[in-house]
């Protein structure tokens, strides 16, 4: 007998979600298209009809949709892009339901259906008002309502631990030391039992694959979360499957897990609304409506970012671990020999290094900052507690010394 329990806990919020999902004239769609996005609202009916279902055949008809709203939902117009990862968003939804409601809920389809409300987040933004809270909601109550045998990231209390060798070297706009360590994140973010417990079992989360995105073996995947954090606090020698090098990189992980905006404050310097600097005119602001991206950096000791530019002011700051910060001015483009607007072999618009913003000022370098054979001179260590300014345009490269944690605010 089916459990309907799930479908009459969130029903209603996801029709209401449903009667939101409007075409805007401007996007450009077919009628084919309308009519595709009209599945998710036709099957949530059909629900609620309470009929005999073909659950595996409704399941197979929101994974083309979702198949299809994802390969079109990285198009140029705006309206066009919102469109199809809202539909993506309510398919992902739809299809949940649809699981739970035909299923028991046992281990394996939570982990599933989480990861599929994880992707709506990850991959499409969960655009809408309502969408965020909605698939949250449902995270936790699937959480909540399943037991799980595999629950935790192992027996004993977990911490990410640094070397104690520290070198500093000082060149930046500016540093201020300690400035964020009043912060709960500095205190919290250190535990990985902590980071497990505010997201919960089943989730998953973006990271690049390979020590170097600009590699032909560089690769996207997503991983379980408590895969990640088990990888990051274990020994060598205590894993019998060991994940390749990963790093949770330019992801808004404070979106995600809601809980972990709580553990920082904004400082005030990002809302300075700056003008364009002098050696970057071009300067423009986020365009979101706070004019703030707010975006997270998770790894293990030794992950590089390679020397790069981005278009907005940045404060970064340095939460768990050491990391290794080297940066030049604007002026040096010309010796940083930049990776053309698509690299060999690469044809994802995905990829870091493809810069598709700006394809004709390619924002990644091809020299290497951090030599294996010799130390670097021109770079800041940032410690746990400190925050580092500096304006858009700069190079700057990346390099964690220990398991590191960081925050980046572009504005």
């Amino acid at each position: 007998m089916r459990d309907k329990t799930f479908a009459n806990e969130f029903l209603g919020r996801l029709l209401a979600q449903l009667g939101h999902h409007e075409a805007h004239p401007m996007a450009g769609l077919t009628e084919s298209d309308i009519e595709l996005s009209r599945t998710p609202c036709d099957i949530v009916d059909r629900l609620r009809g309470q009929a005999d279902l073909d659950f595996s055949g409704l399941a197979a008809r929101m994974d083309t949709v979702i198949n299809l709203a994802y390969d079109r939902m990285s198009s140029p117009s705006f309206m066009a892009s919102f469109f199809w990862r809202k539909l993506y968003t309510d398919a992902c939804v739809v299809k949940v339901l649809l699981l739970l409601t035909d299923s028991e809920l046992h281990e394996a389809t939570a982990r599933t259906s989480i990861a599929t409300l994880d992707r709506a987040i990850i991959l499409a933004g969960a655009p809408g008002d309502a969408s965020l809270g909605l698939i949250l909601d449902m995270i936790r109550w699937i959480q909540s309502h399943t037991h799980w045998k595999d629950h935790g990231i192992g027996s004993g209390h977990h911490e990410f631990t640094a070397g104690r060798e520290v070198t500093i070297w000082s060149r930046s706009p500016f540093v201020l030391k300690g400035f964020v360590s009043d912060w709960p994140a500095v205190k919290h973010w250190t535990s990985a039992d902590y980071l497990y417990s505010v997201a919960g079992p089943g989730r998953i989360v973006p990271v690049e694959i390979g020590n170097d995105y600009r590699s032909d073996d560089w690769t996207q995947e997503l991983l379980g979360w408590e895969d990640c954090l088990s990888a990051l606090t274990a020994s060598d020698s205590s894993q019998r499957h060991p994940l390749p090098v990963f790093y949770l990189a330019q992801h808004n992980l404070l979106q995600q897990f809601p809980i972990l905006r709580e553990d920082i404050t904004v400082p005030d310097y990002v809302y300075m609304s700056p003008g364009p600097p002098v050696s970057y005119p071009n300067y423009r602001p986020p365009s979101n409506e706070d004019q703030l991206v707010i975006n997270v950096w998770f790894g293990p000791k030794g992950t590089i970012s390679p020397a790069h530019t981005d278009p907005f002011f940045n404060c970064y700051a340095q939460v768990v671990g050491r990391k290794t910060v080297w940066l030049a001015p604007p002026e040096i483009a010309s010796s940083m020999y930049p990776c053309g607007p698509s690299l060999a072999g690469t044809d994802d618009i995905h990829h870091p290094a493809a810069n598709t913003t700006e394809p004709l000022m390619s924002n990644t370098s091809r020299v290497d900052v951090f030599p294996a054979s010799k130390e670097v001179q021109e770079a800041v260590t940032l410690d746990p507690g400190d925050l580092l300014f500096f304006p858009p345009g700069w190079w700057h490269a990346m390099r964690s010394d220990d398991v590191s944690f960081s925050v980046s605010m572009w504005f």
